[in-house]
């Protein structure tokens, strides 16, 4: 079979929703058999999502591989339940720097260079690298809006995909808004028009339309969207806003979107096996709503709920597995001191302190260890909360009061964490960063190996600076266990208070691995502590 390939545009607005459009379909195809894998093309600048802000790109997903991508990829991942790779996400930064250094090497023998043809050419070849692999199915969502003008070079190279491919191989997918006015009380169509004329004009026919709605669509409407813009009737698409957004592919498959996927791409495995996702949905809606646990999650980015959408995913993922549901609760840890910590985390049932880097809102974070560590509350910390645990630790029980870590006080004689040179040996990219799926070695008997349920397991990191082992025997000794480690032992990864009903804490970021059907094993044991709390 040729390999097929599906472009995801987007009109009107932004964040209508591509892409969980592209991982539901990207599950409703895995569903009927097929290989299929997701990337996302990003129209900015940047080269990759790692160094800008939270507040406006939300969370850095992290890759088994090591990149450092956009938030979209999570949620393909948590969908189609398949670990992604670099070749999944690429900004135009990295197709501009590519064809840059192709230039100065002396690739193009002296041309000019210019967009048609060195930079959509780049674009195809990022596309067209899945053909050699087992893959049967691309699926491409084109970050922002049709009409913006950093996207443009992407909309054109998928056009020529189109040209480059037989018809048969490529269908075309826009998801646009049809907003609901409450004063004449009716579905708006013309925006959707609007786009579909703007993307007609840059030479791309969509085939199918998925509308992102508040209302039902009522059949005229669907009928005037397929005259003006030129589709079947049956390839307008539906997509109300669902109970659960794990229910969105099924909500999608009855809308039909898989089936006229199937009729454009001629793909003979038409009949779905949709039975796994549909009794995870159907036992997610049985969950008693007044079975509730409140998790806080403590970080220094809470005002961009997507900062952390991961984590709070995961969180999720564990009160499916508890039959319990679960309410996050963000709290700045800027605003938490000494004298209110009890009341910024009253009516918590557990407590998460995830990622980040620098020093602002740390001094609320180890007030945040100090009070769940002392009031037996269920702790899990996440990197950066990791850390924070391990100097709270250092500073309270064992009573070394300039205990900190180098990241925020580099002057300081107790640097219980800091920077390795044996990290730089160990770093598949050679510099002080650790980024990707790294192995650790779980000791017998602890917390951890109960709820792994094996000694051996494999966890994404991004961090730089690491656990200092020539405090670790004090540390043990007072009662912060080990109870993961790198497999010559060196590196600490994670840490536990057996005593503790629920303390534990990984170097790593567990909730890049967690899935909808199958959920962190750290987050399970929290919710799950949470809510012998109740």
């Amino acid at each position: 079979m040729n390999t097929k390939y599906i472009f995801v545009t987007g009109g009107v607005v932004s964040g209508l929703g591509k892409g969980i459009t592209a991982a539901s379909l990207g599950r409703l195809l895995k569903n009927r058999g097929y290989k299929v894998t997701i990337q996302k093309f990003d129209p900015y600048i940047n080269v990759d999502p790692g160094t800008m802000n939270p507040y406006e790109h939300g969370e850095v997903f992290v890759t088994d591989d090591g990149a450092e991508t956009d938030l979209d990829l999570g949620h393909y991942e948590r969908f189609i339940d398949e670990n992604l790779t670099h070749n999944s996400s690429i900004t135009m930064g990295k197709i501009y720097q590519s064809v840059i250094e192709k230039e100065r090497r002396g690739d193009y023998l002296g041309k000019t260079v210019q967009v048609i043809p060195h930079i959509t050419n780049e674009i195809k070849e990022k596309i067209y690298g899945f053909e050699d692999t087992d893959t049967d199915i691309v699926i491409t969502e084109v970050g922002g809006t049709v009409g913006d003008i950093e996207g443009v070079s992407i909309i054109e190279a998928i056009r020529q995909v189109g040209l480059e491919k037989n018809k048969e191989d490529v269908v075309y997918i826009h998801v646009t808004l049809l907003p609901y006015i409450f004063g004449s009380n009716e579905i708006k169509s013309k925006p959707t028009q609007h786009s579909v004329k703007e993307l007609q004009s840059l030479g791309i026919k969509p085939d199918i339309l998925v509308c992102r709605t508040e209302q039902d669509i009522p059949d005229n409407i669907r009928e005037k969207l397929s005259l003006f813009c030129n589709v079947r009737k049956s390839s307008v698409i539906q997509n109300k806003t669902a109970d659960c957004l794990y229910a969105v592919p099924l909500m999608l498959e009855e809308e039909g979107l898989a089936r006229e996927v199937c009729n454009h791409l001629h793909l003979e495995k038409y009949i779905p096996d949709n039975s796994k996702w549909e009794e995870m949905i159907e036992n997610i809606r049985k969950i008693d709503e007044n079975h509730v646990v409140t998790i806080g999650l403590v970080g220094k980015y809470v005002k961009l709920e997507d900062s952390y959408i991961s984590v709070i995913e995961s969180l999720y993922h564990a009160g499916f597995a508890n039959n319990v549901k679960v309410k996050v609760k963000l709290i700045d840890s800027e605003k938490i001191t000494r004298e209110n910590v009890k009341e910024q985390l009253k009516g918590m049932d557990g407590i998460v302190i995830p990622g980040g880097f620098g020093d602002r809102g740390i001094d609320g974070m180890i007030e945040t260890v100090k009070y769940v560590r002392e009031n037996k509350i269920p702790f899990l910390g996440i990197c950066l909360g990791m850390q924070m645990a391990v100097v709270e630790f250092a500073r309270d029980v064992l009573g070394i009061k300039d205990a900190d870590s180098e990241e925020f006080n580099k002057k300081t004689e107790n640097q219980i964490i800091h920077i390795m040179e044996e990290q730089k040996k160990i770093n598949k990219k050679g510099g002080t960063m650790r980024l990707g799926a790294y192995p650790c070695i779980i000791k017998e008997g602890t917390l951890a190996q109960k709820l792994y349920g094996t000694t051996e397991i494999s966890e994404r990191h991004r961090h730089r600076f690491e656990y200092n082992n020539d405090y670790r025997e004090r540390l043990e000794e007072a009662g912060l266990k080990v109870s993961g480690t790198s497999p010559d032992g060196l590196l600490v990864e994670m840490v536990e208070i057996p005593e503790h009903p629920y303390f534990i804490a990984g170097q790593f970021h567990p909730e890049l691995k967690s899935r909808p059907n199958r959920p962190g094993p750290l987050f399970v044991g929290l919710v799950e502590a949470a809510k012998k709390r109740k």
